[in-house]
């Protein structure tokens, strides 16, 4: 067992404590939320984040950010589903790739689906994964700016 090594450091509303050598944990506070990181919670994100970092798998998901019905009165409009041959028009890839990516997409907790008879058709699982996209799409916006 290796040796037990207790440290915090409080800065900026941030507390990190290590345990040990091996295990690194914290709590960060922003706002009236707290997320308490350990090694788990870290390949969690590592996980989720290279699932979000593929090309195909950016331009899905783009695709499926257009799910509200911009024709509907209500300010949220209703669900539009697309279904795999709707993503591959759209983003010019083929069928088998869209549904090959959807899969992983779907394995990762950020599309769902809705099987109609013989049709499936995917929306994005929930505003989590809407707001990934949204804030990753300000931030590549946010650094052309300042590198122009």
């Amino acid at each position: 067992m290796g040796a037990l090594i207790f440290l915090k450091i409080n800065m900026n509303n941030c507390s990190f404590l290590l345990y040990n050598m091996n295990e690194c944990s914290y709590n960060i506070s922003i706002g009236d939320k707290t997320m308490y990181i350990n090694e788990k919670v870290v390949i969690q994100m590592q996980d989720t984040l290279k699932i979000a970092g593929d090309a195909t798998r950016i331009k899905i998901l783009s695709c499926l950010l257009d799910e509200f019905d911009k024709n509907d009165s209500h300010d949220c409009g209703h669900l539009i589903e697309k279904s795999v041959n709707d993503i591959a028009l759209q983003i010019g890839a083929s069928q088998s790739l869209v549904s090959h990516q959807l899969k992983v997409l779907k394995d990762g907790d950020f599309v769902k689906c809705n099987k109609e008879g013989t049709k499936i058709y995917y929306s994005l699982k929930d505003d989590h994964v809407r707001e990934i996209i949204k804030i990753t799409y300000e931030h590549v916006l946010e650094r052309a700016e300042e590198n122009d």
